[in-house]
């Protein structure tokens, strides 16, 4: 006999491949970020030593810091929702598709703000990168609400109420990632460090969600 809680053949069918390719995606994405820590040129070297050539590059050490944490919170979460999911259709592959497509882009405004993080348009650039993070925490709420509207891919018995006050939940994240843009306009590099602050914040544990799982 089946344990009740054990994954079933049709649920490894319908998701397994879809996680695998998620995973896939974002393990190359958080690797591409590396690429933009450049070794400073001999040139650079020979005038400002090797030390002061290693420290001015702190912009996109910042950068890169704060991506690849976002990246790895972003993981941690979809991980949490296909633990859920017990289905997949279509449309779920069509909304985890627009969610990697957000994701895949993290390293181009990574390298905007680590290029412009100390020059004159620094608020643009900060803005443009918490901006598309609010972008990207929007796609994750159409994944999860598409997944858990009337228990949609979830389980038949799971709590309706326990899902409808998860979705409250996440509906703060993009607010949050609003507001640490708009806080670019105050101080650029606080923006900043707010959008590293968010990733620690949804990398913790989430109690309702680990009930939801249980279920």
């Amino acid at each position: 006999m089946t344990h009740p809680s054990a994954p079933s053949p049709e649920r490894d069918k319908g998701t397994a491949r879809i996680e695998a390719f998620s995973d896939g995606v974002l393990a190359i994405i958080i690797t591409l970020l590396v690429f933009g820590i450049q070794v400073p040129s001999r040139e650079t070297v020979a005038q400002d030593g090797l030390l002061r050539a290693l420290l001015d590059q702190w912009p996109m050490y910042l950068a890169f810091t704060a991506s690849f944490f976002f990246i790895l919170v972003m993981w941690i979460n979809h991980h949490r929702l296909f633990l859920a999911i017990r289905r997949s259709d279509n449309t779920l592959m069509l909304l985890n598709g627009l969610l990697l497509f957000g994701i895949s882009l993290v390293p181009f405004p990574t390298a905007v703000v680590a290029e412009y993080l100390d020059h004159p348009e620094q608020t643009v650039a900060v803005m443009v990168y918490n901006g598309w993070y609010f972008v990207i925490a929007i796609f994750f709420n159409l994944l999860w609400r598409y997944a858990g509207h009337h228990n949609r891919l979830f389980d038949a018995q799971t709590d309706p109420a326990l899902v409808a006050f998860i979705t409250r939940q996440y509906s703060v994240g993009p607010l949050l990632y609003l507001g640490a843009a708009l806080l670019a306009f105050v101080h650029p590099l606080v923006s900043l460090l707010a959008s590293i602050a968010l990733a620690v914040f949804f990398a913790l544990p989430n109690r309702d969600v680990d009930r939801l799982i249980g279920q």
